[in-house]
């Protein structure tokens, strides 16, 4: 597994991380903890050495989850977590509020969920809806790691702007910026990507399968459950959907060809992109694990993105 560094902290990572939403359950559905648990082995194996997981997944239930399958090794892994969500179970709503008390007591909180005396890698989940102003935000990050509660912080969900500003306010703090890209969510490619690569900022992209649309399997618009986020998602409805659909099943052929998944093509097409360092893929199976495993070979293969490229430009992205 080809790994690469962050930034200056010290940290040098799978190129692959294990993204942990799914580990929650909730909207995703019932989790099968054996499975799960054997998925998380597997990535060890495989050099898949960090996990990206975050409060709100699950209330809680994903660090427990993943504490449990690693037992003893969580020590031996990068665990990066995230901070400044607060949950209203009355109203079933989720802000993000940044003041620097509520930052610590949620690293706190995370710290004893997950056992450890640091947490590697704590990003902000989203820029705060209560006004915070962001030198204070990024001041109390910084404290926390001076402090030795955190080893480095990152921001995910930022703009352009938005991670302009929290890099001058914290010229040496800020460590990676994660937020979306795949095949059918390419903003970042206009602006985030070219700062991050100009600074030397770690990208490390999430939702790089498209909650699954990229993966070839959906032939047929999906029913979900009421609970499940898909069902409230449009690209899964109407003609958007028949047209990322179309994008999966196109990738799924190209990877038959090659043998490879649609989904190790979806996620080696991301790594390829000028500038990202590192994708999430979201797993709960063993055989969701090995196929992201085989996306950071995919990534060198510039003959295989130009085929991609063809392929895909007869159904162009519709915005």
């Amino acid at each position: 597994m080809e790994r690469r560094a962050l930034a200056d902290t010290g940290l040098t990572l799978s190129r692959v991380g294990f993204g942990c939403w799914a580990l929650g359950g909730g909207p995703w559905g019932p989790i099968d903890v054996a499975e799960a648990t054997a998925a998380v082995h597997l990535a060890l194996d495989l050099g898949i050495d960090w996990f990206d997981t975050a409060p709100l997944y699950g209330h809680g239930a994903a660090d427990e989850l993943l504490v449990q399958a690693l037992g003893s090794r969580r020590h031996e892994v990068v665990i990066a977590t995230k901070v400044g969500v607060r949950f209203d179970a009355a109203t079933d709503h989720a802000e993000s509020l940044l003041t620097p008390e509520h930052l610590r007591a949620d690293c706190e909180a995370s710290l004893a969920r997950l056992g450890v005396e640091r947490i590697d890698l704590l990003q902000v989940h989203w820029p705060c809806e209560h006004g915070t102003p962001l030198e204070d935000t990024v001041g109390a990050l910084a404290r926390l790691r001076d402090e030795g509660k955190i080893r480095a912080f990152g921001l995910c969900n930022y703009n352009a702007p938005g991670l302009t500003a929290a890099l001058e306010a914290e010229a040496q703090g800020v460590a990676s910026l994660q937020s979306p890209l795949s095949l059918i969510r390419r903003e970042a490619e206009a602006a985030l990507l070219p700062l991050c690569q100009g600074r030397g900022l770690p990208f490390l992209a999430y939702e790089t399968l498209g909650r699954g649309l990229l993966t070839g399997k959906y032939t047929a618009p999906p029913r979900f459950d009421e609970h499940d986020l898909r069902a409230r998602d449009p690209r899964f409805h109407g003609l958007a959907f028949v047209h990322h659909a179309a994008r999966g099943v196109t990738l799924r052929a190209i990877g038959k060809k090659i043998g490879a998944s649609a989904a190790a093509v979806a996620t080696g097409w991301v790594l390829a992109r000028p500038g990202v360092t590192h994708a999430i893929v979201g797993a709960r199976s063993p055989a969701q694990v090995r196929e992201a495993a085989v996306a950071p070979r995919l990534a060198a293969e510039a003959r295989l993105w130009s085929v991609v490229d063809q392929a895909l430009a007869q159904a162009p992205l519709r915005r």
